[in-house]
């Protein structure tokens, strides 16, 4: 029964993905771009994790926690480029 739950649950949870690429190409602003992203991420770390537990192994979590920083990370310079226009600010006031 558990094994079917996380089956139906993954299923789910790519149909999701779908929706969610379809967000990013047709998204109606950038805000909206940026937030499907993140969307995304967290769903490919559940995507990872419900394949971890349908083969019943620890192998995959290295994987979620570096998708997690790397996304976290993503998300957060797409904020900043948003808010000023720039990732890296370069001011040299000498």
């Amino acid at each position: 029964m558990f094994h079917a739950i996380l089956q139906i649950s993954l299923l789910c949870v790519s149909i999701s993905m779908l929706g969610l690429v379809y967000r990013v190409i047709k998204g109606p602003s950038a805000p909206d771009r940026v937030v499907a992203l993140d969307a995304m991420g967290i769903n490919l770390i559940a995507i990872i994790a419900l394949v971890s537990m349908l083969l019943n192994t620890p192998a995959y979590l290295d994987a979620i926690l570096l998708l997690g920083i790397l996304s976290f990370i993503g998300t957060v310079a797409f904020s900043k480029f948003l808010e000023k226009g720039e990732i890296i600010e370069n001011d040299r006031d000498l």
